[in-house]
């Protein structure tokens, strides 16, 4: 008989959960080496069950799990999990804000394709929502959309027009289209950021080895941080299939009580 394939102790958070039984979850889960992982986690609804009080979103784990039989199956099976610890849960817009970044990894990645520095820059974000987060909060989500887009191929670089190619000017402003990409700006066109904002935004992404604090202090210290969080947002709600995303939809209803 063939050994069961088993992975260990692998850092991990859960995206989203569901009913799979009376006493059953299905887990959505992020993890550093094996990227978007199913697992199924047996009798985690129980309240005996050690799953119960660990298994929650924004939460830092140790996950442990085998491999279902099957080449095509795609959910495995949770044998561990364990709480590393290092902060409380987010709350507020703090909370709303993580599920959001959730939903985009569950649009926005394929399962089992491993995108450790997106892993490390997702720590990076959690670390700093369930801090006293202040101002941060804003960077922080327009920092981590770079990068995301980045690393699933969904950005073009910003360091030169997309259609052209050209190299961009310092002083010009430049918008970025879905489809179209980075484009010059016209007179009357609103929300466009100057050549140097976009060249800070490239370069601090080029820090191949940990790129979320450059990338964050980039974005931090451009005046137009609103006008990026809009052309951001144009660009996901495009390659997310054009339906407003649930806690982004969440957030508005919010904001009209």
């Amino acid at each position: 008989m063939p050994a069961v394939k088993r992975v260990s102790d692998e850092p991990g958070f859960v995206l989203h959960r569901y009913d799979w039984s009376e006493s059953s979850l299905i887990l959505e889960t992020f993890t550093r080496s094996r990227g978007r992982v199913a697992l199924v986690a047996k009798g985690a609804k129980r309240p005996s069950s050690n799953f119960r009080p660990v298994l929650l979103p924004l939460q830092p784990l140790r996950l442990s799990w085998t491999f279902a039989a099957g080449e095509d199956a795609e959910i495995h099976n949770l044998k561990g999990a364990e709480w590393v610890g290092g902060h409380v849960m987010p709350t507020g817009d703090a909370l709303l804000s993580g599920l959001y970044l959730n939903e985009l990894l569950l649009r926005l990645l394929a399962r089992d394709d491993a995108h450790p520095r997106l892993f490390d820059a997702y720590a990076g974000v959690v670390r700093v929502l369930a801090s006293e987060h202040g101002e941060a909060l804003q960077p922080v989500l327009r920092a981590f959309e770079l990068l995301l887009l980045r690393e699933v191929g969904l950005l073009p670089g910003l360091d030169r027009q997309t259609a052209t190619q050209q190299a961009l000017s310092t002083d010009a402003r430049y918008l970025l289209v879905p489809e179209a990409g980075l484009r010059a700006a016209g007179a009357d066109e609103r929300g466009a950021l100057t050549g140097t904002h976009w060249l800070a935004l490239q370069s601090a992404m080029d820090d191949h080895d940990a790129p979320f604090l450059p990338t964050l202090h980039a974005v931090a210290a451009a005046t137009a941080v609103g006008d990026l969080k809009l052309q951001l947002r144009n660009l996901l709600h495009y390659h997310t299939g054009g339906a407003t995303l649930r806690t982004r939809q969440m957030m508005i209803d919010l904001q009209k009580l």
